[in-house]
């Protein structure tokens, strides 16, 4: 898979994107991601890359002309033209069956915002889908647009050393991950739940389920909308939802 972020901040980008586990990906040929400096692009002497909003406002907006040839000698540089998003607040809610999808891709590139927006003429020529992390704004594009790239990257075949690294954990199943216990066995009086210590990985794993389907319905039962249970699930959901018997 191949990533290209178009930023005016790529050593922001890059000091990210080359430390731990997607710097080691890159080192090992798993992944291709390359930044690119829009204001590189720029036809100013100052290398001015925004100006004002016509119609008045305060801010200003990057212009379109830098944008397209970066993503002209994007398209160049990697033989293909890779499918553009730009991140805003006005995007589809990002989310792990997003990821998903877009770890299917071979080539993916980020448009990165920044001051009040984008000139939405160059959005409307290259832009492909608009993506959001949530219903607030930042400062610009590039916080999304790692955040993004990590979620995907780590799903590209050979990045985690195990495929159980990521299909376990929270919204890859639909539902929030099962607590976790690490050494020693009793912190501060906290004692690991016991079937943790037992060595009965049926045992463990049916306990894993059920915290899952009960932390989903405690913390986010919105994701139990379009989750769908099996016979098990929906057995151990109906064990969840029955009130606690009272003490005689």
């Amino acid at each position: 898979m191949r990533i290209d972020l178009l930023t005016l901040f790529p050593a922001m980008c890059e000091a990210v994107l080359s430390e731990s586990i997607l710097g080691r990906a890159r080192e090992e040929g798993l992944v291709t991601v390359e930044c690119h400096d829009i204001r590189a692009y720029t036809l100013d002497k100052h290398r001015r890359v925004d100006d004002y909003p016509y119609g008045g406002g305060m801010g200003m907006l990057l212009q379109p002309q830098p944008i397209y040839d970066c993503f002209e000698a994007v398209c160049r540089a990697a033989g293909s033209r890779p499918h553009l998003i730009h991140l805003s607040p006005q995007g589809e809610r990002f989310t792990e069956q997003k990821a998903v999808e877009l770890s299917k891709r071979e080539h993916i590139a980020f448009l990165c915002g920044h001051y009040e927006g984008i000139d939405e003429r160059v959005i409307e020529e290259l832009v492909d889908e608009e993506i959001s992390l949530g219903d607030f704004v930042l400062t610009g594009g590039e916080l999304p647009a790692l955040a993004v790239a990590d979620a995907v990257l780590r799903l590209v075949p050979g990045v985690l050393a195990d495929e159980a690294c990521f299909t376990e954990e929270s919204h890859y199943s639909g539902l929030l991950e099962y607590p976790q216990y690490t050494r020693p066995p009793v912190w501060h009086g906290r004692e690991v739940p016991p079937v943790l210590l037992s060595g009965h990985h049926k045992n463990i794993e049916d306990w894993r389920r059920e915290q899952a389907l009960r932390r989903t319905l405690e913390r986010r039962p919105d994701l139990l909308a379009s989750f769908v249970p099996d016979k098990r699930d929906q057995m151990l959901l109906d064990r969840i939802k029955q009130p606690p018997k009272k003490k005689e």
